[in-house]
């Protein structure tokens, strides 16, 4: 139960992550520029704790054993470059869709990877069965964003970007299990993370120079001079930190479910109280968001009662 009270914690600092780098991607009128400062920042402050801490070396020095080794397969490091793809969207999309939009399309496609990756046993946890309380979990967590947003789903344009969201609420469930490998390899949480954040950044930073080449700089970009933009990086280290830690205790389906509760209410509330013109909750919204707290409850009793 605490491990599920933190990841819906970590939930909602996702979604205050996407309203700040969904808005920081509007000011620089590039979402992937924006991904690139995000991830960079949340490098920075990785690269100070970790070659600082007695844990965060030993915790390199046992990364790189098991490489050597092969306890650890080089592609279980990879899980950043399905973050680096998420923090893109959020800069690409989140403008036009909204946080609650943005987030129906991620919980869609975490939703139904998250009970595949469980079963092929990709995280550290090894196999794990999909039982009824899980999968049906997962079926309530879908309709449920659903009826929250599905005002908004008849726009077609809306759907088109949707489409990106979707592909990176796929990858979450694989990230989570391969940084939970490499957590339960170096022995450390925030070796894990800063072994994301060096891929995701190399992933990003690939991307724009790619970009750049094909479009040039983008035109009329300026670095915005409010400070809490800027706060989108240590947030997704928080949260990446927080998710491999948990991923061993809880499973990667019930820590997206939790995850996802925590998205679905910071999402609510952040429409509600700082609504934007993409952003337009009503009622339907507020049933979908106590419909998805109620899926995160009949996915953890199953394993409870076992």
């Amino acid at each position: 139960m605490a491990g599920v009270a933190l990841a819906t914690a970590g939930g909602t600092a996702v979604a205050v992550q996407s309203r700040i780098n969904g808005e920081l991607g509007v000011r620089l009128a590039d979402g992937i520029a924006a991904a690139v400062v995000s991830f960079g920042l949340g490098l920075l402050v990785l690269l100070v704790l970790v070659p600082t801490t007695a844990s965060g070396r030993r915790g390199l020095a046992a990364l790189r054993t098991a490489l050597a080794r092969g306890a650890l397969r080089p592609w279980h490091c990879l899980g950043g470059v399905c973050g680096a793809f998420l923090v893109a969207t959020q800069g690409l999309t989140i403008g036009t869709l909204g946080v609650a939009v943005f987030t129906v399309a991620v919980v869609a496609g975490q939703s139904g990877s998250s009970l595949l990756v469980d079963r092929a046993g990709v995280g550290p946890g090894g196999p794990q069965r999909v039982t009824a309380s899980r999968l049906a979990g997962a079926v309530l967590t879908v309709l449920a964003v659903l009826i929250a947003v599905g005002d908004r789903l008849g726009d077609p344009g809306a759907l088109v970007l949707a489409v990106l969201p979707l592909l990176a609420g796929v990858g979450i469930a694989w990230q989570q299990a391969v940084n939970g490998r490499v957590r339960a390899a170096a022995g450390s949480t925030m070796t894990a993370t800063l072994v994301n954040f060096v891929v995701g950044t190399a992933a990003l930073l690939a991307a724009f120079a790619v970009e750049v080449a094909v479009r040039g700089w983008p035109a009329g970009a300026a670095f915005p001079t409010e400070p809490w933009l800027y706060l989108g990086g240590p947030l997704g280290v928080s949260f990446i930190a927080l998710a491999a830690a948990l991923v061993g205790l809880t499973g990667v389906l019930l820590l997206g479910l939790a995850t996802i509760a925590g998205q679905i209410v910071g999402a609510v509330l952040l429409d509600l109280l700082l609504p934007t013109a993409a952003s337009s909750p009503g009622p339907a919204t507020l049933i979908g968001a106590a419909l998805t707290l109620v899926a995160v409850l009949v996915a953890t009793l199953g394993p409870l009662r076992r």
